[in-house]
This record gives C-alpha cells, structure tokens and sequence, in this order.
C-alpha cells in the first residue's frame, strides 16, 4: 500500500559516499526470492559512509551456518590490504568493515567472500523460486545425480560404475577443498572443510569411492540443514529488521506530499501514514487519537492509543485512521535501530560457557587431527595391525572429530533465547548477562518510573508565606519555573500542574542539578530551590515538621520549596504503583527471588508503596547509597537492579546485572545490562525463566554433542561404525542440538504475550 500517492523523490544511489556516520543494512528479506519492491537505494548490495578520512562498507552475507563463518569471514577480510576493522554479526548476517579510500578495495572484499563460498545477498525481484532453488543446491543435485548414475552403471560394469563414483567424488570435493585452503590461508587451518577433505582423499586412496562420495553428499546436506536452522533462529531479527519501511510520505511547509527515501527524514520533518502502514521512524504524533499495534516491538497484542504530543516508536502499525508525525528520530537512531544495534553488540558479550566452548573448539579438532595419527601408526607399528584397517578408523574419527554439534549448541540457544526475549520487549545485552540473569536471587526495583507508573500528580500545596494575594499560586509558580526545563517525573508533574493552572512562568536562569537532593536557579533575581525535605534536614519548624509528616504519611512524595534559604512551601505529590507490580513481585517470589525497593523517597512514602506490593524497602537514599545497598546485597548472593533513572546508573553498574526500563534516560539504558522496551516490570520473572531454560538447552546441548562424540568413537575403533555413518551421526547431532535449541523461540508462560 503507498501511503504517498503523488510524485516520488528519486533517492541517491547507494555507492554515492554519505555525510552520516549511520551504515543501513542494504536488505532484510529472509530469501533471494523476495518480491517484496524498494527502493533505489535499498536494492544495492552495500552501503558506504565515511568514517575519519576512511571509508564504512556494509554487507548482508548469505550461507553461514554457524558463528564459525562469521569468524572466517571476519579473519579473510581483516587480512586484505587496506582493511583496517571488520566484524561480522551472525545474528543480522551483517559484514561491517572500515577500510581505507582506495580503489579496488570492494572488489577485494567481494572476491575473498567469494573464495571462501560466502555472497552478498541478491534482490533481484525478477529470479524466479527455481532460479534460487539452483543457486542453491546445485552442486547437491548435481552430485546426487552424479552418483545416482554410477549406482546405475555399476550395475551393468562395475569398472566403469566405480569410475564414475571417482569422478562424482572430485566433483564433490572441489568446493569443499577450495574452501578448505582458502580458510587455512586465511587464518583457519582446522576449519570442518579440512576434515572432510582429508577424509574423503584419503577414502579415494583406500579405494573406497563410493563412502567417500557419500561422505560428501552428506557433509553438504547437514550444511544446508544448518543453513535452515540458523535461519530459524534469526528469524525473529529478520523481522525486527524488516518492520520499518524504506520509504515514507513527508509533508513540506505548503502540504506537498512527497515520497522520499527515510533514510533521509530528520527530526522535525512531517510524515504522514496510512491505516494499515508502519511508521519509518520514532516520531511525535500530531494526530489526536490514533491507534497504534506495537505488538512486533512490544509483545502487547492490544493496539494502544495515543495522543497528541505522545511519542510513538518506528516499527508501530497506524491501525484506524491517517496519521501525522513529527520526527524526533535522527538517521539510524530509531527504535528498531536501536534494538538491532544492541543484538549486534550482543554477541561480543558471550556467555561464560560459550566462551569456553570457543576456546575449547580451538584445540578439540587439531587434538583429534593428532589422535587420528596416533590410531594411523600405533596399532601397525607398535602391534603389526593392517594399515587399510587403521587408516581407515583414523578417517572415520576425523570425520567425527568435526566440532559443529558443540560450537553451534551453545550460540544456537542464546540467539533463539534473544530473539524470543526482544520479541516479548526484552533487550539483553548478550550471552553474558543471559546466564547471569538466571542466577539472581535478589532483585533491587527503583520507585518512581520502575515500580510506580511515572506519571505523579500534585495533590496537596501547602504555603508558609502568606506576603502574596494567592501563596499556593505563588509557590506552585516558582517551583515550575525552576522545574520547566527538568525531565524528572516529579518536575513534569509541578510544570503540568501550573499549565492546568494556566500560570505565567517567569524566565530562569543559572539552573543546577543537584543529585538525588533537587534543583535551583534564578527566578526574578532571588534564588528559588526546589528540593527534598532532606535539603532542609533539621531548620523545618515544629509546626512544618508535623506538616510534612502528615502528607508524607498519606503515601506523598514532598518537594520542598525555600527562596533565599528561607521556606515558602511544600508540594505533596503522588505516584500509584503500576497496576502489573503486584504480580510481577509475587511471581519472583514464587521463584524464590527476594525483591527489595531501593528510593530516594522519604520513608513514610516508600513504606505505603513497599506494603502495597509485598516487598522489603530501603528509602530516603542518595544514588551513592542505592550503590552501597547493591553492594551489601551482593554478599548474600547475585543481584540484579532495575531501573530508569539517570540517578539510577551507578546501582545498574554495581549490581551483577542492570535492567533498565526502556522509557528511562539515555545513559541508564547505555549502563544496563538490559533493557524492558515495553515498560512492564511483569516481564520480569519471564526473562528470568527463559535465562533458566536457557541454561538447562546449553547443558543438553553439550552433553548431546559430546556425548555423541564419545559413542561414535569408541564405536569406530571397534570397527562397528564407516565414514557415510560417521558423517550422519555429526549432521544428525547437529541437527539435534539446533532443534533443541529452537525450541526456547515458542512462548511458554503465562504472563508473556503473544504477538
């Protein structure tokens, strides 16, 4: 559907050097056969941007099956000259790579990709599905039918049938032997392409051609197999991916509509969408009450209505009426954006098991490499065994030396464990803080934003110099002047109380922020501060003292409000916790974690909320005291901490994991350790569970794998198992671990949403 019915913008072609730092992802279709229509800029095979002097490439890679192609790829293009950074993301499929401006250079890089049996990804609309089918399992097809032919042959002349399954095997090999040395050259001696490749030579020396052609049909079916599953799993960022649309209607100052790239849309550009179309970018919505499906980013299958001067995010589904949008996103900083950046980051962070699978791997196969030629020589030198016997149990343990089945049991979990999280509106940043979450025991909550909703009301003003005509106006006045340009919940709620009030407010100047105590500034040449009660400590009148005791015992929050030193008011506000927090704290203690909220808050008002919700508290602290109370908290056990606020990044820091809610500042989402996008602390014990039946998959994972292992060898130095049945079981495991793994994207609890 064209939300822009009118004449379109042409956009720039993609190998014209960008001013942005931002690098697009050229295409997100999940198949070569996409027919999906883009724009001009989307359909090139990369992107470039420039970077210090230097040049960004971006690629969307196609055929890796595992992490372990990334680092091939990554190791090959860190080698050519000219390279100077390069990283490949599994999860996204994405080549990213900082050269340096010379000519040639892609060339280079698309010819290594090439080399090492890897491509860019194809858009052309126009291949038909058997043009892809060919392009992507011919070399299978063909040497299936190779074979096929030599059984047929072999039948009438054995001679010439064996012939031909010698041919069929170098006709299998080559490949897989090309691969093999370019992965050696490239940094890669003992890839899984090396194995076979010994494998087989040595099986057509032995005479055994017709195991050696099996052994590679096989080998490519089970890369295939891998190929499909690692699809599966990136299936869910493959969506995420494609949420946002290239193109997008923008309305300049005279109401034209044009069709523009939205690449090109900056904050404060106006866009329009139709019902039924996604929005391109984070925007601010100018339209009153549109419906809005968030269910891809958030996991909530109600559409939500929002309202003028609401932020909607890129990605949401406009569902009942036209709607117009300021951009308040810049260029790659969009939600979407900013979800992909964080599963890219997210696979630096590697669980602890994962990295030790890692470096395990490294010296599994080249160990086994040197067992297979211990079992060559031993039993024929040191007991006069028969050599064909032997070397062909040595082949045969090479083949079941290769490593899939273990290196892919750990990754294969933890990307289906992340995609399910970010599709249920759960960030986590890595394998890492994946396995950690699991282990937590006790889980420190913020107040104001985290367990409430955020949204406080003035409820009471209470005067103490009556000089002025209207002294509750008057306060209210000066505590929203000094509070206008604040973000903090409690300041939207004294500014928004005063606009209600339709109050004037004067001009300020000399604003200070003062952690965890309030604010000042300069309001009519007198300074006004606007702080807690803690600000005052001891000075408060008896008679002011009681005061503030009584709101604070009625669950208020107070601001207190002095000029010149001298006190001229109390603001009481109030923040209800969110309608979900109850069962959220209930659900965690059912799992046996303990929670705890940590607040700033006087502590009349922290205890009103604390018994609301079941759980222990800590009030009237400093952001360094909310460190020290993570810190305390950790001698008993794994902490996690949530929260949104900028006074909150220290505590995330500290704690073992850092959660923050995703409507929070900047830098308490950049501290965290995750991220809840849609804001419901209930999704808490659900992400919990899943680090758990995340954990309990890898375990499973790694005993099928090298427990597979242990048989098949012992099997082959009994002679019982050959080369063909030796592939099938290290496909089959690897298939096994993949499907168990796959398992963690189906959503099982009660309290998650289906999208």
């Amino acid at each position: 559907m064209s939300s822009c019915p009118v004449s379109q913008s042409t956009s720039p072609p993609s190998d014209t050097v960008k001013t942005s730092d931002t690098v697009k992802i050229s295409c997100t279709a999940s198949s070569c056969c996409s027919n999906n229509t883009r724009s001009e800029a989307a359909t090139k095979e990369h992107q470039t941007s420039t970077v210090s002097g230097g040049m960004q490439l971006s690629w969307t890679i196609t055929g890796m099956d595992c992490p372990g192609c990334a680092t091939k790829i990554e190791n090959a293009v860190k080698g050519l000259n000219g390279v100077t950074q390069a990283r490949v993301t599994f999860a996204t499929e994405r080549l990213l790579v900082a050269v340096e401006n010379r000519a040639g250079i892609r060339d280079d890089i698309l010819k290594t990709l090439g080399e090492l049996g890897f491509a860019v990804k194809d858009d052309d609309a126009s291949k038909t599905a058997v043009d892809c089918f060919l392009k992507k399992y011919w070399r299978i097809v063909s040497l299936a039918l190779f074979m096929l032919i030599a059984v047929l042959v072999q039948g009438v002349f054995p001679v010439a049938g064996n012939g031909f399954f010698y041919l069929a095997t170098l006709w299998g090999l080559y490949p897989v032997a090309t691969k093999a040395w370019q992965s050696a050259r490239n940094g890669s001696p003992f890839s899984i392409e090396t194995l076979m490749t010994t494998a087989a030579t040595g099986a057509l020396f032995l005479g055994e051609t017709v195991e050696a052609a099996m052994v590679l049909l096989l080998f490519m079916i089970g890369e295939h197999m891998e190929a499909f599953a690692a699809g599966k799993a990136r299936q869910g960022v493959r969506k995420l991916m494609a949420l946002t649309p290239e193109t997008a209607c923008q309305i300049d100052k005279y109401g034209h509509k044009t069709e523009v790239s939205a690449h090109t849309l900056t904050p404060g550009d106006i866009i329009e969408i139709l019902p039924g179309s996604r929005l391109p970018v984070d925007g601010e919505l100018l339209t009153a009450n549109v419906s809005f499906d968030e269910s891809a980013l958030t996991g909530e299958s109600v559409p939500v209505e929002h309202h003028p001067g609401e932020h909607v995010m890129a990605g949401s589904l406009s569902v009942d009426r036209v709607a117009r949008l300021k951009v308040i996103s810049k260029p790659g900083e969009s939600a979407v954006d900013r979800i992909i950046r964080l599963i890219e980051e997210a696979e630096e962070r590697k669980a602890p098991v994962e990295r030790f699978i890692d470096a395990f791997s490294r010296w599994y196969t080249p160990l086994m490499m040197f067992m297979a030629v211990l079992v060559v020589l031993v039993p024929p030198l040191a007991f006069g065994q028969p050599w064909i016997e032997w070397i062909y149990k040595a082949l045969t343990l090479l083949l079941i030396a290769c490593p899939c089945a273990l290196v892919i049991s750990t990754p294969a979990a933890v990307t289906s464990a992340l995609a399910r999280a970010s599709r249920n509106g759960a960030l986590v940043k890595g394998g890492a803080a994946l396995e950690l979450l699991g282990s937590v025991t006790t889980v420190a909550f913020d107040k104001t934003g985290t367990l409430t909703a955020g949204k406080p009301v003035v409820t009471h003003i209470t005067p103490f110099d009556y000089s002025t005509p209207n002294p509750e106006r008057e306060v209210l006045r000066l505590a929203a002047a000094v509070e206008s340009g604040s973000t903090h919940p409690l300041a939207k709620a004294i500014v928004a109380r005063a606009l209600e009030m339709n109050i004037r407010l004067p001009a300020t100047g000399e604003i200070e922020v003062k952690a965890g105590l309030g604010v000042q500034g300069q309001v009519e040449d007198k300074t006004v501060v606007v702080a807690s009660p803690r600000y005052l400590h001891d000075s408060l009148t008896e008679g002011a003292q009681q005061q503030l005791e009584q709101l604070e015992e009625q669950g208020n929050t107070i601001a207190v409000v002095t000029v010149e030193g001298d006190l001229v008011g109390f603001i009481a506000l109030r923040d209800d916790p969110r309608t979900e927090a109850p069962n959220a704290i209930a659900s965690l203690k059912a799992m046996g974690i303990n929670s705890i909220m940590l607040t700033g808050d006087n502590p009349r008002a922290a205890k009103t909320i604390a018994s609301q919700l079941g759980m222990a508290y800590r009030s009237g602290l400093l952001p360094g005291d909310k460190s020290a109370e993570i810190e305390s908290l950790r001698k008993q056990g794994r902490v996690a901490m949530i929260g949104d606020g900028i006074n909150d990044a220290p505590a995330l820091k500290t704690a073992d994991i850092g959660i923050a809610m995703g409507s929070g500042a900047d830098v308490a989402l950049e501290t965290a350790d995750c991220a809840l996008t849609h804001n419901r602390v209930a999704e808490l014990a659900d992400l919990i569970e899943l680090s758990r039946a995340t954990m309990n998959v890898i375990r499973q994972n790694i005993f099928l794998a090298v427990g597979s292992k242990a048989v098949f060898l012992v099997t082959t130095l009994l002679g019982m198992t050959g080369l063909w049945v030796a592939v099938l079981a290290d496909t089959g495991a690897t298939a096994l671990v993949t499907a168990n793994a796959l398992r963690l994207l189906r959503n099982r609890s009660g309290n998650t949403r289906k999208d």
